[in-house]
């Protein structure tokens, strides 16, 4: 059997008051096509689902972007009118991070998830990173292709997980996003940053098994690009590695000598 990846969707709203639960079909076929894994959807719900379940038969986990936001109350900040929010997948995204974390399961977290990683460990975001710098939003009025066509170079942290995995000093990505990183957790690690300074990429070393987490969006061309196809390769690798050497408890396969 494939290696288990959960997704975490979001919740939409319809006008006749009724809700649907979604994950974009990219982030589907990257887990299953590039990172080699059986995708298995979780619906964003509040009450929370079932944590302690999804740990014990997952065997990594994918936070992928959204149109919504980070709701400004859970990082002490208060939001412009009209903010697109998702509190249902802010509860599922800010409980499933730290129990993954504390289960060793491989993480990858891609645009909000990048946002939520950074609040669900106790760190703040900037709601408005046009102001100070880039403006890293999508033009609305393009086609999808140019909204997520490569928009601006990142310069790669030597060193680092990312470094190593792609082994050069700057790529091209895309930019869909208005938030960011303000305070960045310790024990993150900066892999990656914008011309104007802005984090966009960050890793956790101390972590027993891969947690990656990118600003941009790699999962759109996730079979084609060199560089989306190295973090799901890798992510991927690290998904079957835990699911070889690790139990449904968490606890190591292999034999004490």
């Amino acid at each position: 059997m494939k290696p288990l990846v959960g997704i975490v969707c979001d919740r939409k709203s319809h006008s006749d008051g009724s809700h649907s639960h979604r994950a974009g079909e990219e982030y589907v076929r990257a887990v299953r096509d590039v990172a080699g894994a059986a995708p298995l959807l979780i619906p964003a719900s509040d009450p929370q689902p079932d944590i302690a379940g999804l740990m014990a038969r997952l065997d990594g986990l994918l936070l992928p972007g959204a149109p919504s936001n980070v709701s400004g109350w859970r990082y002490g900040v208060e939001l412009a009118p009209g903010t697109l929010l998702d509190e249902a997948r802010d509860a599922t995204s800010l409980a499933l991070i730290p129990a993954a974390i504390k289960a060793g399961l491989p993480l990858f977290c891609i645009c909000r998830g990048f946002q939520e990683l950074n609040v669900a460990l106790g760190g703040s975001l900037n709601p408005h990173v046009a102001a100070s710098g880039l403006d890293h939003r999508e033009d609305g009025a393009a086609s999808l292709s140019a909204q997520y066509a490569p928009a601006h170079a990142v310069a790669i942290t030597p060193g680092g997980l990312l470094s190593g995995l792609l082994k050069t000093q700057e790529v091209m990505v895309n930019s869909l996003h208005a938030q960011g990183i303000a305070r960045l957790v310790p024990g993150l690690v900066v892999e990656a940053r914008a011309p104007d300074g802005l984090i966009e990429a960050v890793s956790q070393p101390s972590a027993r098994e891969f947690v990656l987490v990118v600003q941009w969006h790699p999962e759109w061309f996730a079979g084609s690009d060199p560089v989306s196809l190295a973090l799901f390769g890798a992510f991927g690798r690290s998904v079957e590695s835990h699911s070889q050497n690790y139990d449904k408890n968490g606890h190591s396969k292999k034999k004490i000598i």
